[in-house]
């Protein structure tokens, strides 16, 4: 009777540890009055799934959000391999209604793997603004779970300048550019593809829906940090082992009362 009931607490554990949730996290690196970020997108998936390569054009989905920061068509492509996606991460406070992150500012969001084994990838998007098409994103997936479904371990992955992309949708001429108090409309750019992102110096002075505008130097250099993604496990998995060790404490005070 003793070693069954050993084997329900381990196989409880063991059952907590395999459940534990992902949550990814994101913190605006810009400076002050440096560039915002659309709130991320993100999902886990299988090796079936490419967000976008380099030298190639990118899904209706991603145009959409380089573009306008809009999620919505990018959830709908995803939904279609019965993947897992995270709620955005945003500021509901934002600006201008805009859930945005403001320089400085960090968002999270959290998710119950449902099968680590069949989703053992990370992909995500956010776009810079204001620009016409900047998007920071994962041209090749990031790997969570090992194919065991067994969790890789925290990643914190900085993104810096020359991490920015270029959708190739839309011309950078600040034209159109959304989230910002340039009007016009914007030049499509015609048989565009990603490709890394050329500058964004010519935003600088751009007025921003708060009445302020992008300060001058602000637009990140190769080096300059943008943001930083962590993903990680909630909770910690040393929280599970104190939940182990205070479960087989119980049991062994159980043993010596009978």
């Amino acid at each position: 009777m003793k070693k069954f009931v050993s084997a329900i607490i381990l196989a409880s554990l063991c059952s907590l540890a395999s459940a534990q949730d992902i949550q990814i996290s994101i913190e605006n690196l810009a400076t002050t009055d440096g560039f915002f970020l659309t709130p991320l997108w993100a999902g886990l998936h299988g090796a079936d799934f490419d967000l976008f390569d380099v030298g190639s054009a990118v899904t209706p989905g991603l145009e959409a959000l380089a573009e306008d920061g809009i999620i919505g068509d990018l959830s709908m492509e995803f939904a279609r391999g019965g993947r897992l996606e995270f709620d955005p991460l945003g500021n509901p406070a934002g600006f201008g209604g805009a859930p945005v992150l403001d320089p400085g500012e960090t968002a999270s969001s959290t998710l119950t793997p449902i099968n680590p084994v069949a989703y053992q990838y990370l992909s995500f998007a956010s776009m810079l603004i204001p620009s016409n098409d900047a998007f920071i994103g994962t041209d090749a997936p990031i790997r969570v779970y090992n194919p065991d479904g067994s969790f890789v371990g925290t990643q914190v992955i900085e993104i810096r300048g020359s991490d920015i992309y270029d959708a190739g949708t839309e011309d950078n001429d600040t034209m159109g550019a959304p989230f910002s108090g340039i009007g016009g409309d914007a030049s499509e750019t015609v048989g565009g593809v990603v490709a890394a992102h050329p500058g964004l110096t010519n935003f600088e002075g751009t007025p921003i829906p708060t009445g302020g505008t992008i300060g001058a130097g602000t637009a990140p250099g190769a080096d300059d940090l943008v943001a930083r993604i962590t993903i990680r496990q909630v909770p910690e998995p040393a929280s599970f082992s104190l939940m182990g060790l205070a479960g087989l404490s119980l049991l062994g005070l159980r043993r010596r009362r009978r």
